[in-house]
């Protein structure tokens, strides 16, 4: 089986921010502030806000951390969508765009289905 198209994104973490604070206000919008998603999703944008704040990347050391920090709190925001059945097409694709300024697109391809992309969206890489 052929690996799903993905974009492949340099780390670009100032964005990865503001997609976190997306993340935020999705679950806001939708009256979901209260779910275990919307405390994950806070915590990646209290990590990611010095780079927000700054605009750029921090020295490739630090900014490998955040990244890695970042993926492992952006994957339980994932699994906390799918157990409390959060997931929507604009939540999904959001998923896959931190994934990708997280330089990980293969990856948010994939795990951007399971919080609610449609798989058939014109924004999923062909």
């Amino acid at each position: 089986m052929e690996p799903a198209p993905f974009f492949d994104v340099p780390l670009n973490l100032p964005h990865a921010g503001r997609v976190a604070r997306r993340l935020l206000t999705y679950l806001h919008r939708d009256g979901r502030e209260g779910t275990a998603a919307a405390a994950t999703a806070g915590q990646l944008v209290a990590l990611l806000d010095p780079c927000f704040e700054t605009d750029e990347d921090p020295p490739p050391a630090e900014a490998q951390l955040l990244r890695t920090q970042a993926a492992v709190l952006a994957r339980r925001f994932v699994e906390e969508v799918v157990l409390d059945a959060l997931g929507n097409d604009l939540l999904g694709q959001a998923v896959r765009n931190l994934f990708e300024c997280l330089g990980l697109g293969r990856e948010g391809a994939a795990i951007s289905l399971l919080a609610g992309e449609n798989p058939n969206s014109m924004q999923r890489p062909r």
